[in-house]
């Protein structure tokens, strides 16, 4: 069980359950917004997000063997502690529970066409192990882009399906918040795979895939993380000198928890050399991510 639970990534997979539980009722909850899914569907959602992430998990594990035995040869678990047909049959189970919950959802919210989502994202995740991963820039263009998706999703599950010209405002309102989350979102987590792509090069390297440090080297990719940590750093700064202003506890959460750590992380980007270093920088981003979704709960006090 412990090797299934590593497999699956169990952390990022409550990350995610986290992230869409404060969405629902941190955020939609307090106000009062029009919903369409009651405890027991939204709870179908969150099962249906976290199959198929974690059989996206699965199948990069799978196609990453050979790459985890130079990188992180005592943390490989596909061939060790679990088969590779097991981890199969594995990644077939949770992609066809998270697909087939996602019909089951589509139908309960009468609009059959969000089921594509699922589908979609599914293949996404298959391609990327496969394929995508090994194409400059785009694998971690695609993989930040379905983090994303995973705060997008409540929107339109819940919220889309019941607009209506009396609360098209609101809901509208509350899409916003959503699309600026998932924005932060993708740009926290597109850094920390550029970052993995430094930590990971060896073995990137051995089995021929075109990451960003291998196409321009590790000194101009670190570089290039130095400038791109500087949007999230100006855009987080914006947003609470802009909407939260007037709430001293918002400001403050905002510049220790996520400013301070984003400004912390820049700084030693540019520095970086060794992969002990670019590894702490990956954690630490993970735990701007986790920051981030926490200020959720500041919203019924900024909103009010």
């Amino acid at each position: 069980m412990q090797s299934i639970l590593k497999l699956i990534r169990w952390k990022n997979l409550l990350l995610i359950v986290l992230t869409q539980l404060l969405i629902k009722y941190a955020l939609f909850e307090p106000f009062g917004i029009d919903i369409t899914l009651n405890g027991f569907g939204f709870s179908l959602l969150i099962i249906a997000t976290v199959c198929i992430a974690a059989a996206g998990n699965i199948i990069n594990d799978i196609h990453d063997v050979e790459i985890d035995l130079v990188n992180k040869p005592n943390k490989v678990i596909v061939g060790k502690h679990i088969s590779e047909k097991t981890a199969s049959n594995l990644f077939i189970m949770f992609n066809v529970i998270g697909v087939g919950l996602g019909f089951y959802l589509a139908n309960l919210v009468g609009r059959n066409g969000l089921f594509s989502v699922f589908v979609i994202v599914s293949a996404l995740l298959y391609v990327y192990a496969t394929y995508l991963k090994g194409i400059l820039i785009i694998g971690n263009l695609v993989i930040s882009a379905l983090v994303a998706l995973s705060i997008i999703i409540v929107g339109l599950f819940d919220l889309l399906p019941v607009i209506t010209e009396n609360n098209q405002e609101t809901q509208l309102t509350m899409f916003k918040i959503l699309l600026d989350y998932s924005l932060f979102a993708f740009a926290i987590n597109f850094l920390r795979e550029l970052t993995k792509d430094m930590e990971d090069i060896d073995g990137d390297y051995k089995a021929g895939l075109n990451t960003l440090p291998i196409a321009i080297g590790r000194e101009r990719t670190s570089k290039v993380i130095f400038a791109l940590s500087l949007i999230p750093i100006a855009a987080t700064i914006y947003y609470t000198v802009t909407y939260l202003y007037k709430q001293e506890i918002a400001v403050g959460y905002f510049l220790v928890a996520i400013i301070a750590p984003l400004v912390y992380v820049s700084i030693k980007s540019f520095s970086a050399d060794s992969k002990k270093e670019y590894h702490y920088i990956s954690n630490m981003l993970k735990f701007i991510l986790l920051t981030g979704v926490l200020s959720l709960l500041l919203y019924p006090f900024i909103l009010k």
